[in-house]
């Protein structure tokens, strides 16, 4: 496998699952009620763990903590671009009348655009993804209480 090819294939992974759970929302007219985006955090939490784990596995005993982190962390920016690029689509050109339905005291309240809303999918979803890389890296780091980990000790 190529360098930069597990954060790619798990990341259009994970986006097409929040694509999916999306899609299947919209069916049932669930998708304008933000509650339910919760979920997506999860599916992020399990593509981003497999990521990470597929990485480790591949590296065996040359994993550093560094690559590791980044791995998991373009895991996730990854997942984050396609999927608001395609909430960009699904908003302004499969569903135009869709923002009206998703914030309508804002829309008349603050002036909110698409843009805004991109703005703050795309933030909400490369936070995610810095949290989940911190948190999983402590589960896949190496232990510095072995014999070697303590000759890096004060």
């Amino acid at each position: 496998m190529g360098k930069s090819s597990i954060p790619i294939k798990y990341g259009v992974a994970i986006a097409a699952g929040l694509i999916a759970y999306f899609l299947i929302l919209s069916l049932f007219g669930l998708h304008v009620n933000p509650i339910y985006s919760l979920f997506n955090s999860v599916i992020m939490a399990y593509g981003m763990y497999e990521a990470i784990k597929h990485y480790r596995l591949e590296k065996g005993n040359k994993f550093k903590y560094q690559k590791g982190f980044m791995a998991s962390l373009l895991t996730g920016f990854n997942a984050t671009i396609i999927f608001t690029i395609f909430f960009g689509f699904y908003a302004t050109e499969f569903n135009p009348d869709f923002l009206n339905q998703l914030i309508t005291m804002w829309i008349t309240d603050y002036s909110t655009n698409i843009g805004i809303v991109l703005f703050v999918v795309a933030i909400m979803g490369f936070a995610t993804s810095l949290v989940l890389t911190l948190a999983y890296m402590q589960l896949f780091k190496d232990s510095w209480n072995t014999k070697e980990g303590k000759k890096h000790t004060f």
